[in-house]
């Protein structure tokens, strides 16, 4: 069971329990990862503010920020890159704190950045991999074939991995995250600079993957991407978690509808709208007034206009639309990207090997 705290309306928890993907039917779930009170400081600044949260086994988990939110100190503390200074977390049952090689061998990752040895071909990327596991010999080469399969790399078994295209190489990437039949598989941004027929393939890939039974934990900056393959989503911002739920429940609480408006008087339109029964609420925006409604904006719309007419507001342009992902990511951050020092110092402590 899930709580969902919706966190513009009332602070009204929602129960929530994982839909079955099939059926539809509810079940309780176990949780394979927990995380409590996490947080994190680079000297005076804290990039990680009391964070808690958790994923159920056998879901498709995205974790969103804008950048320097912090989702990147927490996902290196998860795969244990970093360490934890305060909270606690459990992977698959085991305590990250005190038993993190347990915790390495129920994960499987696959880096944003290309971590392919150039020189080594599909099949000996697979092999070294397998070893640094101690995945015995004859155990190995059959998970080899099976992931070499499965990401329809078998005619480039013997091509070295600088030969490989964009597509092929995170494919691989892949191959290599799941050799260990990892309980949970971490993807950071990994469609990214791929081309949108490459992307839906790879995710054909990955939901064959989710459905044997793995757990997937995913950043993206592709909103269509997180909200049609995500069971659950969580968004970070400034080092907290603001707002979680189902893609649907995120969408949901923006409102029904949402209109988009250029008036001649942006700020006073909005004075005027916000006192509206329809109205969920009113942004001023460097392009007008993005207004949330709670029903059908096709019924809104033509009293929304009249009001502002009637106290003799313009309107230059007008435009209706259903709340996407990247509106309620907008609404929350106030922002799609945001450079920021934590995620910098992030980088550079490990490029330096700092822990």
């Amino acid at each position: 069971m899930r709580l969902f705290l919706n966190l513009e309306f009332n602070l009204n928890p929602l129960l929530r329990y994982k839909s079955l993907k099939v059926s539809g039917i509810s079940e309780m779930q176990n949780k394979i990862i927990e995380v409590n009170n996490l947080e994190h400081n680079y000297g005076d600044f804290r990039a990680v503010d009391d964070v808690s949260f958790y994923v159920f086994e056998g879901e498709i988990f995205s974790f969103l920020g804008p950048n320097g939110a912090g989702k990147s100190t927490v996902i290196n503390i998860l795969i244990t890159l970093l360490p934890i200074q305060k909270g606690t977390i459990k992977v698959d049952g085991y305590d990250l704190a005190t038993q993190p090689e347990q915790v390495r061998r129920s994960i499987g990752i696959v880096f944003q950045d290309e971590t392919l040895d150039r020189d080594l071909t599909v099949w000996e990327t697979l092999e070294f991999h397998g070893r640094l596991y101690a995945i015995p010999r004859n155990q190995r080469r059959q998970r080899i074939d099976e992931m070499i399969q499965l990401v329809e790399l078998d005619d480039k078994r013997n091509v070295r991995t600088r030969n490989l295209s964009g597509g092929m190489k995170r494919r691989l990437e892949i191959a290599r995250g799941l050799m260990t039949r990892p309980k949970v598989l971490f993807l950071d941004e990994p469609t990214l600079g791929l081309d949108t027929q490459t992307r839906m393939r790879l995710w054909e890939y990955l939901k064959e993957v989710n459905e044997e039974g793995t757990t997937i934990f995913m950043t993206t900056h592709y909103m269509d991407e997180a909200d049609q393959v995500s069971d659950w989503i969580s968004i970070l911002d400034k080092g907290k978690v603001i707002i979680s739920g189902t893609p649907l429940m995120l969408k949901n609480a923006l409102g029904m509808d949402m209109i988009s408006l250029e008036t001649s008087d942006d700020a006073r339109a909005a004075d005027i709208l916000k006192i509206l029964d329809v109205v969920n609420n009113v942004k001023v925006t460097s392009k007008g007034l993005v207004v949330t409604i709670n029903s059908d904006g096709t019924h809104c719309l033509p009293v929304i206009m009249d009001k502002l007419k009637g106290s003799d507001i313009g309107i230059t342009s007008v435009n209706l639309k259903k709340p996407t992902l990247d509106d309620v990511f907008v609404h929350y951050t106030g922002r799609e990207l945001r450079n920021d020092s934590a995620e910098r110092m992030t980088s550079r402590m490990l490029s330096r090997g700092g822990r």
